[in-house]
């Protein structure tokens, strides 16, 4: 396993001009959300929706707001809930929006291949 960064776009779900400037975040599989700076999701109109709750690496519970943003990095766009963090806080970019993008991360030459998304079907198809 090895650590790397990639730059995202945020963009407002609203109004796709709005955008932030882009964030270096770490690609962290072991985050399940992406997390970016609340004052540069501020400044794109991207805005709390709710509240949840999070433990920490050393057992604490921690309260986040989250929002929605579409999300773009490395030619791959999708949209996901982020965690507005707050300064202190890590900017990650977690495994929800890794999925929603279509990609699986190659640690060795650091960098997001592009895969076949798995589905379930009822049938088999003939």
């Amino acid at each position: 396993m090895s650590i790397f960064r990639v730059n995202v776009v945020a963009a407002n779900v609203k109004d796709d001009q709005l955008t932030t400037a882009p964030i270096e975040v770490l690609v962290d599989t072991g985050s399940e959300l992406t997390w970016l700076p609340k004052e540069a999701l501020d400044l794109a109109s991207i805005k709390s929706v709710r509240k949840r709750s999070f433990q920490t690496a050393t057992g604490h519970t921690i309260e986040r707001p989250v929002g929605y943003a579409i999300l773009r990095a490395e030619g791959f766009e999708t949209i996901d809930e982020v965690v507005l963090a707050e300064p202190g806080d890590l900017s990650l970019l977690g495994v929800r929006t890794l999925e929603g993008f279509g990609v699986m991360v190659d640690n060795l030459a650091h960098r997001f291949v592009a895969t076949a998304t798995i589905v379930a079907i009822a049938r088999l198809v003939k």
